[in-house]
């Protein structure tokens, strides 16, 4: 009998999580998502519109203000969202945009940012944005940069700000992951704008060949930038890296550049009413495709949703990576860029709501198996691009990939499950090298913990390898070690953390049943999110669709 009370209890669990999952999508059936606001997103934003015309554009940057003065935290610093810690580079960067447009905190802003610069001396600013990052530039040139033209880093402030190569991006796109390029793949349009500002108001003496070099490529390389610009106007559909490519341009007599206009238009459009921007305008495929998994056959609309997720194939070559056709991107928005973990979602998401789909997924599966690297794992964009963190191969990118290969490899040709063969062999011999300290355990990529060491999310990133090996059908060391160290992991009160931590872990374990999650819902009727997403080099955001869907899929019947 009490067994018998607890699966109902469980189903009514279920049943709430499912309806609330299900309330969210929007009229077209599909799931959109809401991603948090964003004190780091705003703080860029205002100071681009700022520089390109502050007359013009004053309400939003009144409102943007506004809502950064009402949310800074008690220790005088920022966090990436409204419930984020303080860290040293959004604080940064808000008391930067304060001082340009105007606007005084109740906190001191320089009381926090000393805890971690001792000084607001410019070397100590530099040296500390320079050491957060350690040789990724993505985004401590950005940050410098921003505080150079808010005039933070004193009168010689660009030249504290690294310069970027901006002159290789007139090279043949396929020479990029050979050439070593300080930036992530998918920063080139910052990489192209801040090198060139950086070059503009810092150029390299009359006598170095690269005063000239760059000066002739600028030719070559400026008008790229409008080639690269989606049609929304939002270089990936991101507030940040729009706003930094904007300012840049803006700050270094480019202001009538082709790229500025519409860059522009995206940033008003994307404000939110309260005065905020979010760092992305949606994730409405990862979302979708989470969703759909976390449903299983237990979903209706299945046409209407199969078919836009099929509209989200590529179908051609992408300009931004250069990437083959056969991918699909985290957003149906054009900004998008097919990535390897989007693609699996949306090949496992097929198999559940349109098995006879083989054409589409044999594009995706060929897509994914030729961005395999060398070493066995799969990274997020390109294949070769190894010397920054969110170019290289990692674990639960590479074992969603083996889920997706899976699910579909009986359906398809003799000679695509041939590779399939090939591609999971090496792939789990990347992931028995990638365990993390020697443990079984992984780092994720895309998802930390604020307030783990090394803001490392064990938790979430073991959870979700396990869970994908089990769906892929493998079995022994590699389950079995890391069954056995995530069951360590649970606290005494019974979670793994958060909601969305929890949750994971539940469904790597194959646990259908718990008391804290359902106390922590309040039975599966509210689902307050956590800032464990990564974004754009350890800027942090909370996305109101991870906890209901993860919550709702470690409660499989």
């Amino acid at each position: 009998m009490a067994h018998r009370s607890k699966l109902i209890a469980m189903s009514d669990f279920r049943s709430n999580a499912r309806n609330h999952l299900l309330s969210f999508r929007n009229e077209q059936g599909w799931w959109e998502g809401e991603l948090s606001s964003s004190a780091l997103s705003t703080a860029t934003a205002i100071v681009a519109l700022h520089l390109v015309d502050e007359r013009a554009h004053a309400s939003w940057i009144h409102q943007g203000r506004d809502w950064l003065i009402q949310h800074q935290n008690g220790d005088g610093g920022w966090g990436d969202t409204p419930i984020s810690k303080s860290n040293l580079s959004t604080s940064l960067l808000v008391w930067s945009a304060l001082g340009l447009v105007g606007g005084t905190p109740e906190r001191s802003a320089e009381d926090y940012i000393r805890t971690h610069t001792k000084t607001l001396d410019p070397s100590d600013i530099a040296a500390a944005v320079i050491g957060r990052y350690g040789k990724d530039k993505t985004f401590s040139v950005p940050i410098l940069m921003l505080a150079a033209i808010c005039g933070r880093l004193g009168p010689d402030g660009w030249l504290r700000v690294l310069p970027l190569p901006f002159e290789l991006a007139a090279l043949p796109r396929t020479w990029f992951g050979a050439v070593g390029l300080p930036v992530v793949s998918y920063a080139l349009p910052a990489l192209i704008a801040i090198g060139y500002a950086r070059f503009h108001h810092a150029p390299p003496s009359v006598l170095n060949p690269l005063r000239w070099l760059r000066a002739l490529s600028w030719g070559r390389t400026g008008p790229l930038l409008k080639v690269l610009q989606p049609s929304t106007g939002g270089y990936l559909e991101a507030t940040p890296l729009t706003s930094f490519v904007t300012m840049a341009l803006a700050s270094s007599g480019q202001k009538d550049h082709l790229c500025v206009p519409e860059a522009v238009r995206f940033l008003k459009e994307s404000m939110r009413v309260d005065g905020s921007w979010p760092i992305d305008t949606n994730l409405a495929t990862w979302g979708t495709t989470l969703a759909v998994k976390a449903l299983g056959s237990d979903f209706d609309s299945v046409d209407g949703v199969k078919k836009w997720l099929l509209d989200q194939q590529y179908k051609s070559v992408h300009p931004f990576t250069n990437a083959a056709p056969g991918g699909w991107a985290w957003t149906d928005l054009p900004g998008g860029v097919p990535d390897a973990d989007d693609t699996s979602g949306a090949l496992i998401a097929l198999s559940i709501i349109g098995p006879e789909c083989v054409e589409a997924a044999e594009r995706g599966v060929r897509w994914l198996l030729d961005l395999q690297n060398r070493d066995g794992g799969v990274p997020t964009f390109c294949r070769g691009w190894g010397t920054l963190p969110f170019d290289r191969s990692t674990p639960e990118i590479t074992g969603h990939a083996l889920w997706a290969w899976t699910v579909w490899s009986d359906k398809l040709c003799s000679e695509i499950q041939g590779r399939i063969a090939s591609a999971k062999a090496r792939a789990l011999r990347y992931l028995e090298r990638a365990r993390h300290a020697g443990e079984w355990c992984w780092e994720p990529l895309w998802f930390g913990n604020e307030h783990a060491p090394g803001e490392i999310n064990l938790i979430y990133g073991t959870s979700m390898v396990l869970h994908y090996l089990k769906q892929a059908g493998v079995s022994g060391m590699l389950v079995d070690g890391a069954t056995e160290w995530l069951k360590r992991q649970q606290k005494p009160d019974g979670s793994w953390g958060c909601i969305e931590e929890t949750a994971v872990a539940m469904t790597a374990l194959g646990i259908t049943s718990s008391e804290w999650l359902k106390r922590a819902t309040n039975e599966g009727t509210e689902f307050p999110a956590s800032p464990i997403g990564l974004y754009f080099a350890r800027l942090w955001y909370h996305e109101k669709l991870y906890p209901v869907v993860w919550a709702l899929g470690s409660a499989q019947e």
